[in-house]
């Protein structure tokens, strides 16, 4: 089913707050009862940021990612995940 938001979230280095990020997340979209899809794009973190996102997808059907393989920027990250998207609406918000 297409989703009817996407939720773009641009991460660099942001290991320590993706999980309790995504909690929070899913949390407020699951209650809606509304279709959703969390696109986390990954701008050449060098911390575990990469890993985190990669665990939340194996579990979440919800959770998809762009992984970039160096820093392009937040607005870079951002069109990336627009471009991406496939919901009707479009919500961006930082993880922090």
């Amino acid at each position: 089913m297409k989703p009817i938001y996407s939720i773009i979230a641009p991460v660099f280095n942001e290991e320590g707050i993706l999980k309790q990020f995504y909690k929070r997340v899913s949390d407020v979209m699951n209650g809606m009862g509304e279709s959703w899809e969390l696109i986390f794009v990954n701008d050449g973190s060098r911390d575990g940021s990469l890993a985190v996102i990669e665990d939340l997808a194996a579990v979440d059907p919800h959770v998809k990612y762009i992984n970039f393989a160096r820093n392009f920027g937040h607005q870079t990250a951002v069109t990336a995940g627009i471009d991406y998207a496939t919901g009707a609406a479009v919500v961006l918000i930082d993880t922090d």
